[in-house]
């Protein structure tokens, strides 16, 4: 059996994580920071970190193996952490089609991200009780990220409860769909393989998802090298997308299949990337007041001052 394909306690990677690290010439260092980095418990910082957030993202899979990314909000408090191995979450009845797809035993991707101070923490792991009372998660995998290319944004104000208008499934992206990722600097993708879920954050300025019909093409800039997402589609080459409109509350998630276009020409040619990834849409939905919050932007990330669009 190869190096790639043997399992490490010190080194939480899986299959697919590990080919994209070797591939990029990062393997060994990454085996060694990683065991580190990445722990299965969650330690206090992260712990009280989610329980003051007023809203997460999450990921799951569909009974195909459909990986999709949604919202769920609340008051502070709706997320704590009783113990460093588990994750409480309140939840309350929606439309969503993601929300659905809880399930006891099912994988789950959790992402807690302040926009305000563009802080962000991730636990990944297993639903071990979905019922009226929210959902209990088992702590597989807590991990910090940087604010690489997080926007700043502030809460500016927050409805009683979304109205949250039924699901509008999109066979392609309309022209509604394709004006809100035109102007979008920030979006939201979830990757699965196997019983790993993930989800994960991407930023840039408005305009870097580029528009060909209904395939998106996307940078990919330098990060923690973790390959979470890449390395999930090496192994299934799916993921869904999550757009917000943060004036309005609206979702935009978009499904479909990946490439990885590794090196050339066309990835030279946009300031800041390191490959791109390309999505055919294959189905999707739009929800719209599906949050009770909205954002006012603040300013961009750094990091994404340097970068480019198409």
């Amino acid at each position: 059996m190869s190096e790639l394909m043997q399992a490490d306690d010190r080194d939480p990677f899986h299959l697919g994580e590990r080919l994209a690290q070797e591939r990029v010439g990062i393997r060994m260092r990454m085996a060694a920071r990683g065991g580190a980095a990445i722990r299965s418990w969650m330690p206090d910082q992260h712990r009280f970190f989610f329980a003051a957030l007023p809203f997460i993202l999450i990921a799951t899979t569909d009974r195909d193996g459909w990986p999709g990314g949604t919202v769920l909000e609340g008051p502070p408090g709706f997320v704590s952490s009783p113990d460093p191995r588990t994750l409480h979450i309140v939840t309350r009845e929606t439309d969503d089609p993601v929300a659905s797809r809880l399930v006891e035993g099912g994988g789950i991707g959790i992402l807690g991200i302040d926009l305000a101070t563009r802080r962000r923490n991730r636990v990944n792991g297993r639903l071990t009780d979905v019922s009226r009372d929210g959902l209990d998660i088992a702590v597989e995998q807590s991990f910090g990220n940087c604010p690489r290319y997080i926007q700043s944004r502030e809460i500016t104000s927050t409805e009683s409860v979304a109205t949250g208008d039924r699901p509008e499934r999109l066979a392609g992206i309309d022209a509604q769909a394709r004006h809100l990722i035109a102007a979008s600097d920030t979006f939201f993708v979830a990757s699965s393989a196997g019983d790993a879920v993930d989800i994960s954050h991407r930023g840039g300025r408005p305009g870097f998802v580029r528009t060909d019909g209904d395939t998106l093409t996307i940078p990919d800039f330098s990060g923690n090298h973790y390959f979470n997402t890449l390395g999930n589609f090496l192994l299934s080459p799916r993921a869904g997308l999550l757009f917000i409109d943060f004036a309005r509350g609206d979702l935009l998630h978009l499904s479909g299949t990946v490439e990885i276009v590794w090196a050339g020409d066309e990835v030279h040619q946009f300031a800041g990337a390191e490959r791109l990834w390309r999505l055919r849409v294959a189905h999707g939905w739009r929800r719209r007041n599906a949050l009770a919050q909205r954002w006012d932007f603040r300013g961009y990330a750094p990091t994404t001052e340097r970068t480019g669009t198409w």
